[in-house]
């Protein structure tokens, strides 16, 4: 088979972490792309990532790569950029199928492609997403949906959305789900470096991810602010780390931080490396996630390899991801999650048992099982297009 993926949200390795879907499209790609080398991957990629950073992936005899051409004018001519020049380059191509694993499919592109949908949260919470955001919303994501010969959902949640907001049949849709990065654990040298850097201190809650209203971190600020509250004197060295790059509206999330009255027992960190992040994932107490909706929560997968318990939300995909390893709580109650944290933070026992359970779960998560499963999909595409020719 020759098969064309979008890359053009793969993590630029010199460029740091990135959020989502970056990290779906580098591992899966990767995974694919040393699974067999039967087949041809054309990687579509535009200016922003440099030669240096796919080199190795360029270098493999199953791989082509291809720039699509004019992408640094983009901003000057963004519809006809991204539905009309990448039409043209993706059909030059000549695939027997196009993966977009970032929803869309170009609309003058009407070839066999598959889409990833990560979340349809903008369906269900439309106040939670910026405006930029509608014509993707009104046009674009209803459009792929139709046109693409298979749909894939990365949990059972996103699947029931697609189903029921799209009415896409079940024999067009499959789940797989993303898995986690196994890498070499970081040192106890190193990861008092990174604490040193950040001024963390040994007991801390820790958050990743981008720092927006559906992240929930209005809710988690005060309901950590009413714990400190409450429990100062026994826990006055607690911290509540929050990392992540700045998203959409996060001037509130800025605001509540700088009213609360143990603002100093937080602290703002920004983006982080991998292997910062998985150092300060690994030495924290536990890993609070209470966000509104997630289609998957791979931050929350991260945590459960590593055997750290997890508090998070029970709503769309987090109890498939999290499963017995977390404390659920309701997102919209801060009272609850501050019961969350209170359990936690005074529990050691629990969070043993949670992160114990939460590590055995996460064994079925693996990048290598879903590039497998992914590559069925493909293959189940191209037959049925050969059969109807």
């Amino acid at each position: 088979m020759r098969i064309g993926i979008d890359c053009r949200t793969m993590l630029n390795p010199e460029g740091g972490e990135r959020a989502g879907v970056g990290h779906y499209t580098t591992y899966l790609v990767n995974n694919l792309v040393t699974r067999s080398s039967k087949d041809t991957y054309v990687l579509f990629f535009d200016h922003h990532m440099p030669d240096s950073a796919i080199k190795e992936l360029s270098s493999r005899s199953n791989v082509e790569i291809v720039r699509f051409p004019l992408s640094e004018y983009k901003r000057y001519l963004p519809f006809g950029y991204s539905h009309v020049f990448v039409a043209q380059a993706l059909s030059k191509a000549n695939l027997d199928l196009f993966h977009s694993p970032a929803y869309i499919i170009p609309l003058q592109y009407n070839k066999p492609s598959v889409i990833t949908v990560h979340d349809l949260a903008i369906y269900r919470n439309p106040e939670l997403f910026p405006p930029k955001q509608k014509f993707s919303q009104k046009v674009l994501v209803p459009n792929s949906l139709k046109k693409a010969a298979h749909v894939i959902a990365v949990s059972e949640a996103t699947a029931k959305n697609v189903r029921d907001l799209f009415k896409v049949s079940s024999e067009r849709l499959s789940v797989i789900y993303e898995g986690f990065t196994k890498g070499p654990r970081v040192t106890v040298a190193k990861k008092n470096a990174v604490k040193n850097k950040f001024g963390i201190r040994e007991r801390y809650i820790f958050f990743v991810g981008t720092i927006e209203p559906r992240k929930n971190l209005v809710a988690l600020v005060k309901a950590f602010d009413q714990f400190m509250n409450d429990n100062y004197q026994r826990h006055r060295d607690l911290q509540l780390v929050i990392a992540g790059g700045k998203g959409w509206k996060h001037e509130a999330i800025f605001q509540a931080i700088a009213r609360a009255k143990w603002s100093s027992n937080i602290r703002v960190i920004g983006y982080v490396t991998h292997e910062e992040k998985m150092g300060l994932l690994e030495d924290s107490l536990f890993f609070a996630f209470p966000s509104l909706w997630e289609g998957f929560g791979l931050p929350v997968l991260e945590a459960a390899s590593l055997a750290v318990p997890v508090l998070t939300s029970k709503i769309s995909s987090l109890p498939e991801v999290a499963g017995p390893g977390a404390e659920y709580v309701k997102p919209d109650s801060i009272k609850d999650i501050q019961r969350g944290i209170t359990v936690l933070v005074k529990g050691a026992a629990k969070r043993k048992s949670l992160g114990n359970k939460g590590k055995l779960h996460a064994q079925q998560f693996s990048w290598r099982r879903c590039a497998t499963e992914t590559h069925a999909v493909y293959r189940q595409v191209v037959n049925s297009q050969t059969k109807k020719r």
